[in-house]
């Protein structure tokens, strides 16, 4: 393993995050707002899907009223 002077690993950071392509304030809000819509979507989904199949297990087992 090589061992590397920590300014010089520091200097080498900086280089790379310079590098990197940051979304802006109104990408990374729309990006948000997609995010809490979709588990909004997940959450709904899931709910019916939960509950049909309780109500099919309790038709089969005779437990419906």
């Amino acid at each position: 393993m090589a061992k590397s002077n920590p300014f010089t690993f520091i200097d080498e950071v900086r280089k790379e995050t310079s590098k990197v392509t940051w979304p802006t304030r109104r990408e990374t809000a729309v990006t948000t707002v997609m995010v809490f819509i979709m588990v909004f979507l997940a959450a709904i989904f899931f709910l019916l899907a939960d509950w049909l199949m309780g109500q099919g297990i309790g038709l089969l087992l005779g437990l419906g009223n």
